[in-house]
């Protein structure tokens, strides 16, 4: 008999996503989804736990002896972090190696994978891993059906939307899940399940108060995104296309009011894929805020082309500190490439001195790599990242990652792509980036790593941060500059 029906677990690998940079300049952020999951199972009778191997430090072994302490009807692992695409199918060698670490120790424990990465793929994630179920999409409904068949009858036949299987060798294709339409409909996130203390902010989050980067987590108020970026997965995360749902203003600050007064929280990223979309709803989350004054230091996502200045001043009277722009490219033509150009460069400007006006700093989001890139745009884009001068910067290398329009178009073309998952990680030895139409993964790398150094090294930049946060922050950049990533493709070369 069993002691618990499901535990749910964040698998850990972030040596190998993250190198020397996830001991001290990484987040740890709490695995949103698995605890948003874990108390929709609560709520419908099911007995829950939750192992984030990521936080605590758990090996293999160690998280496979929590695994048989709870001794579980089923295990669910979330290959899905905070940053969604980016932290998806880096995930699968770690859950690969739970799996086979379950499977070895002949454990009569069922076993499912969610998230991004198998939702995208989840044919070949059946075949390749070993495992007993795929849930495909939003994984509320599959994952409540399914508990309740395995223990009313253990086992199947399943006739389950969104569960895919294996029966005598055959596939059997449970299509997408449906999504929960009413968010106000999910109950709050199973906080009480998670190591609270040990989650830590992004460094840039606390520029000016780098050493109080805890109390941390994470929260959404909306789920999807209207939009439909080709280098973008997200939407594999739900029904598989475009289309955005909103929590109502009550529900949101009720939550923030749980994190601030039982977990202290000081620091909160909203996690929606676009936060700042003008409108009643938003207004009446700042005025809520507003009044609360809460003190805490928030950041979230917007668009250059959904901002304005009387918007951005109320944000940041309600306690937005941080606004992330994904500007991607600094030619029009490359960002129409991706789906990304409808806004023109006068755009971004305007946006950014707006926020800045507005005392928000601002993380720009740049992209080296997109598929109409040369030497000559990514040069275009460096400078444009120069010149808005923002107070913390992105460079990340395009990856075409599973369930994107990329990964479609380079598997149809017979582009390279990764050998191993953990080769879709930005910061990991083993990073493969797709090459362009005109130049190699090796230059996209080269280039992206060289600007990362001379952007955070430009005394204009240095400048404009020690008058901001002091010079604690400009040291703390220095230090930042002193690891040294290591990249496998830069030793011995590529070829597109």
């Amino acid at each position: 008999m069993s002691k618990i029906d499901i535990v749910l677990i964040n698998p850990s690998n972030k040596k190998q996503m993250y190198g020397e940079l996830g001991d001290s300049l990484a987040g740890i952020e709490p695995p949103l989804w698995i605890a948003l999951l874990a108390a929709f199972l609560r709520d419908a009778g099911f007995s829950v736990a939750i192992i984030d191997a990521e936080a605590e430090g758990f090996g293999l072994a160690e998280t496979l002896e929590r695994i048989i302490s709870y001794s579980p009807l089923v295990v669910g692992i979330g290959v899905i972090g905070a940053n969604p695409s980016a932290s998806s199918t880096p995930k699968m060698p770690a859950a690969h190696s739970l799996l086979t670490l379950i499977r070895d120790r002949n454990l009569s424990i069922k076993t499912f994978l969610y998230g991004i990465h198998p939702s995208a793929l989840p044919e070949r994630t059946l075949q390749e891993e070993p495992v007993d179920f795929v849930l495909q999409g939003e994984a509320f409904y599959p994952a409540k059906q399914l508990l309740s068949k395995l223990k009313k009858q253990g086992g199947g036949p399943f006739n389950i939307k969104g569960l895919w299987y294996k029966n005598d060798g055959q596939i059997i294709c449970g299509g997408w899940a449906d999504i929960v339409t009413n968010l106000d409909d999910l109950p709050m996130p199973a906080w009480d399940l998670l190591p609270m203390d040990e989650y830590r902010a992004h460094n840039w989050h606390c520029f000016g108060h780098i050493n109080e980067r805890s109390p941390y987590a994470i929260i959404y108020t909306s789920l999807g995104c209207p939009f439909n970026c080709s280098y973008c997965n997200i939407h594999a995360l739900y029904d598989g296309k475009p289309g955005i749902r909103f929590r109502s203003p009550d529900k949101v600050l009720e939550e923030i009011d749980l994190l601030v007064n039982k977990y202290k929280v000081k620091n909160l990223k909203i996690l929606d894929e676009l936060f700042v979309i003008e409108g009643e709803r938003l207004e009446k989350i700042c005025d809520m805020l507003i009044q609360r004054n809460y003190g805490i230091n928030i950041w979230g996502y917007a668009r250059v082309d959904t901002v304005n200045e009387r918007i951005l001043r109320k944000l940041r009277k309600a306690g937005i500190n941080w606004l992330c722009y994904g500007i991607e490219a600094g030619s029009r033509t490359v960002r129409q490439g991706v789906a990304k150009g409808r806004f023109e460069e006068e755009t971004i400007r305007r946006a950014a001195q707006m926020t800045h006006d507005a005392g928000i700093a601002i993380i720009g989001n740049f992209m080296f790599g997109l598929p109409d890139d040369n030497l000559q745009t990514m040069e275009e884009t460096f400078a444009l990242a120069q010149e808005l001068n923002c107070e913390y910067v992105n460079f990340y290398t395009t990856m075409a990652y599973p369930g994107s329009k990329l990964y479609e178009e380079a598997v149809a073309s017979g582009r390279k792509l990764p050998e191993d998952w953990i080769g879709y990680s930005q910061f990991s030895p083993e990073i493969l980036p797709l090459a362009t139409k005109y130049i190699s993964s090796a230059d996209v790398l080269s280039f992206r790593d060289n600007a990362f150094v001379k952007y955070y090294k430009n005394p204009r930049y240095l400048k404009i941060i020690e008058e901001k946060f002091g010079k604690e922050t400009v040291d703390h950049i220095y230090q930042m500059l002193t690891y040294k990533i290591k990249r496998n493709i830069l030793k011995k070369g590529t070829s597109k």
